[in-house]
């Protein structure tokens, strides 16, 4: 778990998340693993990635992992590329990766 918080990085309104999304997945899955060279977590949509489908899906799976309103979960960068900035407002660190660790991580 010590890896996945150099993926997190604190803000003044929570905690931001490096994420590499891959669209047109098979299922939603949050967290599908690890990239150590990027240090961002993976995250699978089947949303293709047009029309802000796949960004929508994006929000929608990660406000539901950490159970908080899609309102508290923005795309801060990225929003046309595979790598996302990703607000998790008003989670700290500390929060984001507890929650990480119970669902058993990447």
């Amino acid at each position: 778990m010590d890896a996945l918080e150099e993926a997190l990085t604190e803000s003044r309104e929570g905690t931001i998340l490096s994420l590499e999304v891959a669209a047109g997945a098979k299922e939603n899955r949050f967290p599908s693993g690890y990239n150590p060279w990027r240090k961002s977590i993976g995250c699978n949509v089947r949303a293709p990635p047009t029309g802000g489908k796949a960004n929508a899906a994006v929000v929608r799976l990660l406000a539901g992992f950490f159970s908080i309103h899609e309102e508290r979960v923005l795309i801060l960068s990225g929003s046309t590329s595979h790598q996302k900035r990703v607000l998790l407002k008003g989670l700290g660190p500390p929060e984001v990766l507890d929650i990480l660790a119970r669902s058993g991580g990447p």
